[in-house]
């Protein structure tokens, strides 16, 4: 609170004149911090914080028929292997496969996962699903088969912006496995090809 106090008054200067009253103001700053105090935990209780940002992801159910497999067409399957300093390296199929790199632009990833998808539409075009928002309906999906091999110098939001392609390029099918021991020396020394058969791609897969 704002205290006034004043001085003793009455005296007078030799001479008879009366000295003049001297003021002097002390303001107490106890309630403005009180207030302020107030004011940060409504602004705390109030506001809401940033909320984590999650990716959906539909996991495959884990009891599936063997009868109800279907083999993929090597020309239907395309390679990520996500590498160090933001670098994609990837390879269609696994039969002579060759080895190249983009990045996570525009112009990079997306358009090798759209130009791989019109090249796979062509050959095979799509196939008709159920679509799960509109009971009763079909949907038609690429038969486009991508699968993400992170490498341990990849970052998550390397793995991140690849599920985000997937979204933006309406890729349904697609998996995240390990890299192999064969596609790491692959990365390393492109010209000696990828000594990875389709078996091993196959056990791959199923583990």
């Amino acid at each position: 609170m704002a205290e006034m106090q004043t001085a003793d008054s009455g005296a007078r200067k030799k001479g008879g004149k009366i000295r003049s009253k001297k003021l002097s103001t002390r303001v107490d700053l106890t309630p403005m911090v009180d207030l302020a105090f107030l004011l940060i935990t409504f602004f705390m209780l109030t506001t809401t914080l940033a909320k984590p940002t999650i990716m959906p992801v539909v996991m495959p159910e884990k009891d599936v028929n063997e009868e109800d497999l279907q083999a993929t067409k090597e020309s239907q399957v395309l390679t990520l292997l996500l590498g160090a300093d933001d670098k994609i390296y990837y390879y269609e199929g696994i039969t002579d496969a060759k080895l190249d790199s983009t990045d996570y632009s525009a112009e990079g990833l997306r358009r090798v996962i759209l130009d791989k998808k019109d090249r796979v539409k062509q050959q095979w075009g799509d196939m008709e699903r159920d679509d799960p928002k509109n009971p009763g309906e079909k949907k038609f999906i690429s038969k486009l088969n991508v699968i993400i091999k992170p490498t341990e110098e990849a970052r998550y939001k390397n793995i991140v912006d690849a599920f985000d392609e997937m979204k933006i390029t309406n890729v349904a099918l697609y998996v995240l496995l390990d890299i192999s021991e064969q596609e790491k020396t692959f990365i390393k020394n492109p010209a000696g090809g990828l000594q990875f058969t389709v078996e091993e791609q196959a056990a791959a897969t199923t583990e």
